[in-house]
Parts: C-alpha cells; structure tokens; sequence
C-alpha cells in the first residue's frame, strides 16, 4: 500500500512459548503470576498427548445476541454450541462498540493499555485520507471503520496505533501464516502492520494477493485500487462491487427505516462474497495457521430495523449459512478435525427507545400524503419512535459551547414521538443557508462542526458513538469538567459517569481507570458518558432497550446495559472440550490468549487469561472461585433538579449515583474481573 506501515510490537517480546496447564500460554506481566515449573514439567507431557490443530479460525458475527442462538435462525451454531464449548457468561469490553472489541480481540487487552478508543474518537491535528480517497479533516471526531483511516493513524503515532503487540504479529514473529477478512475496520485491525493478507470491504492486500485473486477469477472490492500507487491494479470490466450493500427500505420522510420491511438483510450478498473469498481461495491455497473472519451480519441489520425485527432474522439465518459454508468447505478439504473454531460476537444489541410511557411503541401505516410509510397509532406491539439523543445540541442549550463534528441532522422519527403524536423536535427549514449552509435544507438540530483553527475557551468535542459517548474538554479546565457531569447527571438520558482520574473524585462519578479505560499515554477523553438503558423492556419480542447518540438508528450498542455487555461465545475443534457448558465468566480480552495457548504463542501483553476450562485436559470449573460485587462512587450527587427527555422537570428525584456490577474471578493466585453492567441511581 501506498502508506507507511511499521511494526507495533519489538521483535524481542515476539517468541513462541513453552505450553502450560492445558497448552494455555505462560501468563502476562502484571498481576499474573507464572506456572511453578513442576506444574510446568507435569503440563508439557499431558499436553504433548493433546491434538496439535494446525489452525484456528475466529469467526465474528458482529453485534451478536446470545439469546438469538437458536435451533430456527442459526441451526449450524446451535449444533456447534451443543457440540462444543457454549461459555454462557461472556463479557464485551466496555464501551460495547466494534473497533473497542476489535482492539481486545486484537491484543487481549483493554483500552487502558491499547490506547485506542473507537468507533468515534477525536484527534485533533492530522489529515488524512479515507478509503474513498478522499481528504479527511481529523480536527472533526473521525469514525475508524476504514482501513485508511486506521493506517492514517498508524503513521500519525509512529507505528503506534495499538500501544501493544497483537495476536497477528505473534503469529506471524513464529513463522505462522495469517488471514484477515471482512468488515473494513475491525477486521483490518487484527493486522494493521501488514504481515499476511488481508481481504476486507474495501481492498485486498498485498498487491500480489490482489493480482491473484483476479487471476483465479475473482472480482475485488471495488475501492481496491485506492489502496496502491496509480497504476498497481485495475479492475476488470466485470469485476462490479461485490462488498456493496442492497437498498434500505425508509419511511416517506426519507431518513427513518421502516421496520415492517420484510425483504431480508442487506448485507448477505456482500458477506457471502467474502466468506466465498475465504473459503474457496485463501483456505485452499494459502492454508492460514491462523483465520478471523468478521462480517458484518446481523449488526448491520439491527441498526437498520432493528433487533427482533423480520430483517434481523433474515440477517441471523443469512451469517449462519455462511457458517454452514465453512464447516463444510472444512470438511471438503479435510481440515475439519484440524481446525478449532471460535465463533464470538463483539457486544450484543439493544432496540433503541426511551421510556414507554413518554414514548408509547407504535405501529406502521401508509403516510396519507404518499412515498411510503410513516408511524402509526400507539401499540405496545409496535416499534421504537424515539431514543436518540444530541447530545451537543443539549449540551449547548444548557450553555456550554459544545461540538461534535456533525452538521445538521433530519431525525424526525427516532429523536421523539410524544405520546400525544407529537414530534419532540419539530423538523426545521433552513431558510437562508445560514444553518445548515443550504437553503432549504430540513433538520432538527443545526450544526456542531468543530470550528478551524483555536477553539473557544472552556469548549466541549463530542465523539459520538451510539450507546455512549466520548466527552474531551480541550483546556482540560476542571470547573468545566464537573459542570458538564453536573448537568449529566440531571438528565435522564444519561447513565453511568466516568471522568478521567486527573479530575478528582466528582460526586456520583467513577474513575475511569476503574473499568480498565484510562490510558497513561493520555489517549482517552476527559469523560465518557453511557446512556441509560432498560434491559427488561420489550420490542418485537427481545429485551433490551437503550438511547443513543443521534443517527437515526433502530438498534444500537455501545452502553453499559447487561444486554450489550453479554456477548455470544461458542468454540468447538480438537482442542476444546466437546458439549461443554462454561459457566465461569468470560470475555473477549480472553479470546486472544487462548488461541496464542492452542498456537504455542506468547501474548505476553495481554490482560485476559487463557480459557484453561475450556481445553481439553484443562483446569476444572471447580478450582476456580466467582465473587460479584458492586462498586459505587464515595459520594453521591445531591440538590439535581433532574430532566426527563421531553424537557419536563422531574422533581421527585434530586440524587444521582452509579452502581458497577463486577465479578472477581481466582483462579489460582491470580484474579480476573469481568464488568457486568453500570447503571445511573436517581431517588
């Protein structure tokens, strides 16, 4: 590629390591503490009896519910889930965002360490150039699900976008071939510094990988060319966009979807291409010791229409024929008692809403003025009208001088439908230009865009992500700081509060270093902020409702509800453990160094453990002790007069503060926290 690119690990911490208890790898620094060497001796004989697979695959099925594993949508993973290993007490690294988890697959570790913060995040400075080739202001919050733009940022921190080494590089240190496909972004992630190929939405990489792919046949993704010197590559006449996406079905107002659509996800063709890539090309030929493949079912799908929704099950039995597609190309080639295969989702998925009783659910009619659909009559049947939050548009009319990248924004269904049919921000036109900078233009909040150039004292970046948001305060001024959590804090759109250590102990807040977030090379925002959320309340069958930053979305992820944290885990293959119930917490910083255990590698930076219970010869459940707990802020905030999202007062409730559910997992010497969920506490 036509970008620099340089190694984020030193080849010295790169080495393959001896296998111990149930061939889990030697533990990381830190905390955890090694293997006495007689546990060693007595591991290395049991283990040599053990199976050596020659390879693992990690499937990722983005934004994947565990209670959505069934024998109707997904009958090729229920089977692999009956058959092997189902851990049934996973855990999303928080914030519950893709490229978050990306990174944790990636490192086995947290954003503390990592140092990376998507989806969104803001850093103010470099411009870039995005996929498209086209030029990216980074003084705006930049969204990271594009590979140029990570590689962007790469060479901005000197090789440093991951703060440390990766499963990728430990693989390929040890001579291992190695296989990235899918989602641009979080696939292109897991081998950001270039070391095996590499076939996501937008580019196949490297070049001579791309040339071969045509060779054979193949069209490539349409934007492949971008990705090298003018010249390097041309598409065929036929070659087309095989990653493109189909249309979305829209209500009459052109923006919000129409959840009743019922003509199947959108995204099948696409990931069927790049799974038919995989399977057909880079398995048979270039016989990687070690796979991920991320698509981008059913999340997608959800933010479209919605978790429960006719689309959403269309999108679960799409990702599982795929699946279907791999085992059985496994076993066409004969690689499938070879192959452990791990099947992990990054976060679960929740409806985005408010509450019912502002926002009653509501069904769908013909819009009696044409152009299709538009909201109904209130039905507790129906579908979400409401849920979406600006939060710089809030922020401003409390009087700060807030940003967040975006301009104006037309939402006119998900930010609010009152009960009484009402929208909670009327839709606007702007009449002269002076708002939206078109004349005409329809909106209901005006622009945020960062101004160039030296911001205003005591101003506010908003990175808006979904389920929470990143909140940076450029001067790093204190009273602004807790003026901003202060005003949180009454809202009832907001959850749980975690602000920067340097900032002190703010009433009703947690630090950020207490849920792993805080990172020493100064990376993360001065306060991320979660929405708040309802895991019992019911859309379209599933539970689990949540606000968002405003985009229009009918499902979304991102927040601290047990419903987004609880991901989906299953592994079958030689070396896991067949009908296997895990019943110990999990999480995705785990999944790393059990695969670097089963491979014989070292991931001596990561924080999770090895999922020895799992494996075959492995640790039992029973030597291991669960401890929950719940952590609360020292102080609570008192004398809020709070706000519900219509604005109204809600003068029954003056205090706010936070309660973090964890569990403390021993195993050995050595402990382990999981973070179940953080909710906001108003009396």
């Amino acid at each position: 590629m036509n970008r620099r690119r340089s190694s984020l690990l030193p080849a010295h911490v790169l080495v393959v390591a001896s296998i111990l208890v149930a061939g889990c790898a030697s533990a990381p620094g830190g905390t955890r503490s090694r293997s006495p060497s007689g546990a060693a001796d007595a591991a290395s004989a049991a283990d040599a009896a053990l199976p050596r697979p020659r390879r693992v695959i990690v499937f990722v099925w983005d934004g994947l519910r565990p209670d959505s594993v069934d024998a109707t949508n997904t009958p090729h993973l229920a089977a692999l889930a009956s058959q092997g290993v189902w851990f049934s007490d996973n855990h999303a690294t928080y914030p519950t965002f893709t490229m978050m988890n990306a990174a944790s697959f990636a490192t086995g570790n947290f954003p503390a360490a990592t140092g990376f913060f998507g989806n969104s995040f803001w850093q103010e400075g470099p411009l870039g150039t995005d996929s498209l080739g086209t030029v990216v202001d980074f003084n705006q919050p930049i969204f990271t699900e594009d590979y140029a733009i990570l590689q962007d940022l790469q060479s901005y921190y000197d090789g440093g976008l991951l703060l440390v080494g990766t499963l990728f590089q430990a693989a390929q240190s040890a001579g291992l071939t190695t296989a990235a496909v899918g989602k641009s972004g979080p696939a292109f992630l897991q081998d950001s510094a270039g070391g095996g190929v590499i076939l996501d939405e937008r580019l196949a990489y490297p070049l001579a990988f791309a040339k071969e792919l045509q060779a054979s046949g193949f069209a490539l993704p349409k934007l492949t060319p971008n990705a090298y010197p003018a010249g390097s590559i041309a598409l065929t006449a036929d070659n087309g966009d095989p990653t493109a996406a189909g249309p979305r079905k829209s209500f009459s107002d052109g923006v919000t979807s129409d959840p009743t659509d019922r003509r199947g996800t959108p995204f099948h063709s696409a990931n069927r291409y790049l799974m038919s890539v995989f399977v057909d090309a880079i398995l048979p030929t270039k016989s990687p010791d070690l796979s991920l493949i991320w698509l981008r079912n059913p999340d997608s799908t959800e933010h479209a229409y919605g978790p429960g929704t006719a689309n959403y099950r269309d999108a679960l039995k799409s990702q599982d024929q795929l699946l279907g597609m791999l085992q059985d190309r496994l076993a066409v080639l004969g690689l499938g008692d070879s192959t452990d295969l791990v099947v992990v989702s990054d976060h679960a998925h929740s409806t985005v809403s408010g509450p019912f009783d502002l926002f009653p659910l509501r069904g769908v009619k013909a819009d009696p003025k044409g152009g299709g659909n538009t909201w109904g009559d209130p039905d507790p049947s129906g579908y979400a009208v409401s849920g979406d939050v600006r939060l710089a548009h809030l922020l401003t009319l409390a009087g700060f001088t807030a940003y967040d990248g975006a301009g104006c924004m037309l939402d006119p269904v998900m930010s609010g439908i009152t009960a009484a049919g009402t929208a909670l921000f009327p839709t606007q036109i702007d009449s002269d230009g002076s708002v939206c900078g078109a004349v005409g233009a329809r909106y209901n909040t005006p622009a945020y865009k960062v101004p160039a150039g030296r911001l205003p004292p005591k101003a506010i970046v908003i990175a808006a992500n979904g389920g929470s948001d990143y909140l940076y305060v450029p001067d790093h001024d204190a009273k602004v700081v807790a003026a901003v959590v202060r005003t949180l804090q009454r809202r009832e759109e907001i959850g749980a509060i975690f602000v920067a250590r340097g900032y002190g102990s703010l009433p009703g807040t947690l630090a950020m270093d207490q849920v792993q977030l805080e990172n020493s090379a100064g990376r993360n925002p001065d306060i991320i902020a979660s929405y708040s959320y309802d895991e019992t309340a019911l859309v379209q069958g599933l539970p689990g409702t949540e606000f968002e930053s405003a985009q229009n979305s009918r499902g979304m992820h991102g927040s601290f509800s047990p419903v987004d944290v609880h991901n989906t885990l299953v592994a079958a293959g030689p070396r896991f453990r067949t009908a296997f119930r895990d019943t110990l917490p999990s999480g995705n910083v785990d999944v790393a160094p059990t695969v670097a255990a089963i491979l014989g590698l070292a991931l001596p930076d990561a924080a999770g453990r090895c999922l020895d219970e799992a494996l075959k010869g492995g640790t039992s459940v029973g030597d291991t002790s669960v401890t929950p707990s719940t952590l609360a802020p020292s102080t609570a905030a008192t004398g809020l007069a709070m706000v519900r999202p219509t604005g109204t007062a809600d003068g029954g409730r003056t205090t706010y503060t936070i309660e973090l559910k964890v569990k403390d997992l021993k195993v050995g010497s050595q402990n382990y926290r999981y973070f179940d969920h953080a909710k906001a506490i108003r009396r």
